[in-house]
Order: C-alpha cells, then structure tokens, then sequence
C-alpha cells in the first residue's frame, strides 16, 4: 500500500492563505487530506484533538513562532515536521533540525516539490524495521517510542531515530554521516556537531533513568556505538 492510497492527513499551519491554497491543491493533488490553520495555537490544539501523520509549519506565524510550536508538540507528540520559512540562514537550519524536525523548506519553494517530500518522509516513516529489544533497551516502532529499563525516554523524534539505529547493531561504529543519513531526510542541510547536540540529549536522558549505565561510547575521530556490556 502506497502512501497516497490510505489518505494520509496532513496538518498546515501557515499564515499567508495564497502559499496555504498551492500548498493544499499539490497535496490534494497527491491524495492527502490536509486541515489548515492560521495559528500556531490552533495549530497545536487541532494536533491534539486529531490524529495527523504529518505537519508542514511555517516558522514566521503571527501568535508565536514555528520553532515554539515544534517544541510544544514534540511534548507529546513524535509526529514528522516540515518546517516552511523565509530565512535561509544555517544556523535556523540547524535550530530546526535539532528542535525535531525532519526537513526544512526554504521560501519560495514548489508546492510539488513539498508534496513530494511529504510523501518520501512518510514512506520512509512506514518502512521501520520491526521493533527490536535488547536487554536493556526496546524500540516500539508502532509508537515511535523506546524503552531502557521499562521505562519510556522522552525522545524527540530525531533522538529516537538516532537510538534506534545505534540499538539495530549493538557495538558496530556509526560514523556521524551515517548516523544522519539515518535521522534526516536531507543530513546535507545539517552539520556533524547536530548529531553530537542529540547524542549528548540521549545520555542525558538516559541517565535520569540509571546514572551508572553508559551506554553510548565515543570513538574519536570515528563516530558512536552501543556498547550494551558496558
């Protein structure tokens, strides 16, 4: 089954309704069914009411920025983010990659081209391999969620890929382009110290949870590993 073929339902919020109207005819177009709002608090409060499979978020929005929204939502919710923006500049690349988000588009941009993205990210999301375990740690992808301990990590959704991808091949050496090709649709927009930032998260979060356990080794100069005998 295709994408396209179950209808999957995008959330827009985007303030300036003639971008949101070529958006939303390229989606429709590719066979989602999108719900707009203008509002980043709409926005938020239709994400919680509605299951979505993916969100397009424009970063400039009149009531509070994209960014905040992002961060709102990665709370409580693991959902894919495209985020739609007429800045350029590296670093607010690198602010929304690491916030959570899976692509960044900058304006002006061709409707087609981001329903083409939307539809790569989520076949890329449905093709998860099948949950793994170790002693230790057990990825739910059908959640997008993993526990360490039998307790649940509060992971954005870049930090799960990450883990999950360590925890596929317990003490195999991932370089840190490997590791972003593996949590980034486009890694070229994003830099080797971004996988770094979401390493340190993981530790962190781990650690709440056992202080004594380290996991994550760094190899120098090579990358990361999940050393479980550790």
């Amino acid at each position: 089954m295709t994408v396209t073929e179950y209808k999957a339902q995008v959330l827009l919020v985007e303030d300036e309704p003639s971008i949101a109207d070529n958006v939303i005819f390229a989606l429709q177009m590719d066979g989602f069914r999108t719900n707009h709002q203008l509002l980043a608090a709409a926005g938020l409060e239709q994400l919680k009411s509605d299951d979505f499979d993916l969100a397009i978020i424009d970063v400039g929005l009149p009531d509070f920025n994209g960014f905040e929204l992002c961060k709102k939502i990665r709370q409580f919710s693991n959902i894919p983010i495209i985020f739609l923006t007429a800045r350029s500049d590296e670093i607010d690349r690198i602010l929304g990659l690491e916030l959570g988000a899976d692509d960044y588009v900058t304006k002006p941009f061709s409707p087609r081209e981001l329903s083409t993205r939307v539809k790569t990210i989520l076949r890329r999301a449905s093709s998860q391999p099948a949950p793994q375990q170790t002693e230790l740690l057990e990825i739910d992808n059908k959640r997008a969620a993993i526990n360490f301990q039998g307790h649940k990590l509060e992971l954005t959704r870049i930090e799960y890929l990450l883990l999950s991808k360590l925890i596929q091949r317990p003490e195999q050496v991932f370089s840190r382009e490997q590791l972003m090709q593996a949590a980034w649709e486009n890694p070229e927009h994003s830099l080797d110290r971004a996988v770094d930032t979401h390493i340190k998260s993981i530790r962190a979060k781990l650690k709440k949870i056992d202080s004594e356990q380290q996991l994550i080794k760094t190899h120098r100069g090579l990358g990361y590993s999940l050393e479980l005998n550790r």
